[in-house]
């Protein structure tokens, strides 16, 4: 429960307003003003930033926040400054398979656009469906197809939100991506590649021949995020930079078993390199 409320309940409109308000006025009062917001996914934590002058609170601490529940996600909001800019961490995020609808689960990126936010540097462990990869690659995501049956758009209308009908032509910030090509090579990384991420609702895994459909599909990497927050960057008009960190290859024709601590564990082996390169990221910004 938090503040009353069940995972995966949600209210109407006004309610979700009221939320975000509360949430909003919170986080200002302690002095939160974020210019480049990171999202980071299952086991990930440790590709944060080093931030000066941190400061720390709990998901649970913070009004209108939902609950994290899924594993590796640790509920903490961290903000500060690193790269000459004010961050802010969401150290762990929320998911459709968890229960909520996608509205309820991009309430607090909704909170960090509000705030100021402009910049959305999102990271995530995914499944690779391109045989050419390996674990532990990171793929920058050059676009996206939704699989999940929900929209976070979906019956919110308010001006105050942005667009309804958002363009989703450029969802994905070529000039970011060219950053963190520049960030990898001054920190002696791998060339990240590009690829299209598929986001599925989960919480079960692919099937080896749903795999092969992905691929069919067009897909390099799939995953169960990412795609419901960028959205809402997008209407909210942040520039976004989505990096996956690939965890395994799904290999249809000799599927083995994969087990969540396994993902964690590639997810935290990755956190290094993913932490170097959005790093890096930061102080290009003004020049992106």
């Amino acid at each position: 429960m938090k503040n009353g409320r069940a995972t995966g309940q949600e209210g109407g409109a006004e309610e979700y307003r009221q939320r975000v308000e509360a949430a909003c006025a919170f986080l200002a009062g302690r002095g939160l003003a974020p210019q480049v917001v990171y999202v980071l996914g299952s086991g990930l934590g440790g590709a944060a930033p080093g931030l000066a002058r941190q400061q720390t609170v709990a998901y649970g601490d913070i009004p209108g926040f939902p609950v994290a529940t899924a594993p590796g996600h640790s509920g903490l909001l961290r903000w500060g400054t690193a790269g000459g800019r004010q961050v802010a961490v969401l150290d762990g995020r929320f998911h459709f398979y968890e229960g909520y609808t996608t509205r309820e689960a991009t309430l607090p990126l909704r909170v960090m656009a509000m705030l100021g936010a402009t910049v959305l540097l999102i990271a995530s462990a995914a499944g690779g469906l391109d045989l050419t990869m390996r674990p532990g690659d990171l793929m920058l995501v050059r676009d996206h197809i939704n699989l999940i049956p929900d929209n976070p758009l979906r019956g919110l209308v308010d001006d105050c939100w942005g667009e309804r009908f958002v363009d989703m032509s450029q969802a994905y910030d070529s000039r970011l991506r060219a950053a963190a090509k520049e960030a990898a090579r001054a920190a002696a990384l791998p060339a990240p590649r590009e690829g299209v991420y598929v986001a599925v609702p989960g919480p079960s895994l692919e099937t080896p021949a749903e795999t092969k459909m992905l691929r069919l599909f067009g897909a390099d990497a799939v995953g169960m995020s990412t795609v419901p927050e960028v959205i809402v960057a997008r209407q909210a008009g942040m520039r976004v930079l989505a990096l996956a960190v690939i965890v395994n290859v799904n290999d249809p024709e000799q599927m083995a078993p994969i087990r969540v601590e396994e993902v964690l564990a590639a997810a935290g082996r990755a956190a290094s390199k993913a932490q170097r390169l959005l790093a890096g990221v930061l102080p290009l910004l003004a020049n992106a």
